[in-house]
């Protein structure tokens, strides 16, 4: 009778078991199926940035790639009624939706970049993607590999640009990724993932400090600027140099 007893309570233990990986499994296959949907959006919305690289206006490749952030939304908002039918389990499936996630951050803050010049802020990047709850919000190291992501972006874009005649471009990128450089060296990053990502910041801010350099050495830099002072002012940046060329002429 004992034998038979424990024999029992093993088999409802195991039969428990069974029932709560199952539901488990079933919830982690309807999460994997909403992130490859999510990289599906990304990946159409990388290939209209990618247009930036081919002389189109920024804000025609913007108008183009933001199609797809109302998808992003969406797709959270479907996730995060699928967590709601497992409170407190956010890390056990985070991992289904992360690198995802680490991508769409970094489209959207190379868009906001390229709109204003400034960085997406985290709490931004979570309104974007629909994530400012408490239930179920953007992970902090998430947004720091997605900015990191987006540096990458960088090096490539200032060497169109200045190709293109855009020789301001490299000293504007320039402060921008040393600032961004400046603030990740503010965090204590352990040798993670998170802390390679911030390592190869480092050869992005190289980069376009060689194209800076490179552009300052031919004198075109000095040009930028002035052509930036004409247009500030409306005029040469010398008076002396109109009234050479009026008696030239």
């Amino acid at each position: 009778m004992a034998d038979g007893g424990a024999s029992s309570s093993v088999v409802k233990q195991f039969e428990s078991f069974r029932c709560q990986l199952e539901e488990s499994g079933g919830l982690r296959e309807r999460v994997r199926a909403i992130a490859t949907a999510i990289e599906s959006a990304t990946r159409l919305m990388y290939a209209d940035l990618l247009l930036v690289h081919q002389s189109r206006s920024v804000s025609e490749v913007l108008e183009k790639a933001s199609s797809q952030i109302a998808v992003l939304k969406e797709l959270y908002n479907q996730l995060s009624v699928i967590l709601q039918e497992c409170p407190g389990q956010y890390y056990r499936y985070h991992g289904e939706w992360r690198s995802e996630t680490q991508s769409a951050v970094s489209l959207l803050t190379y868009m906001h970049w390229l709109e204003t010049g400034n960085l997406l802020m985290h709490t931004e990047a979570e309104q974007k993607l629909g994530l400012n709850t408490s239930d179920f919000g953007l992970d902090i190291e998430d947004y720091l590999v997605g900015v990191c992501f987006m540096s990458n972006e960088l090096p490539r874009y200032v060497v169109n640009q200045v190709t293109a005649g855009d020789y301001d471009c490299p000293r504007k990128v320039l402060k921008f990724i040393t600032d961004l450089h400046v603030a990740f060296r503010m965090l204590n990053l352990r040798n993670d993932f998170l802390r390679k990502k911030f390592d190869g910041m480092k050869y992005d801010l190289r980069k376009v400090e060689e194209v800076y350099y490179d552009v300052k050495i031919r004198g075109l830099a000095d040009k930028a600027e002035e052509v930036c002072f004409d247009t500030k002012t409306g005029g040469s940046a010398d008076p002396g140099d109109q009234v050479t060329q009026h008696k030239q002429s």
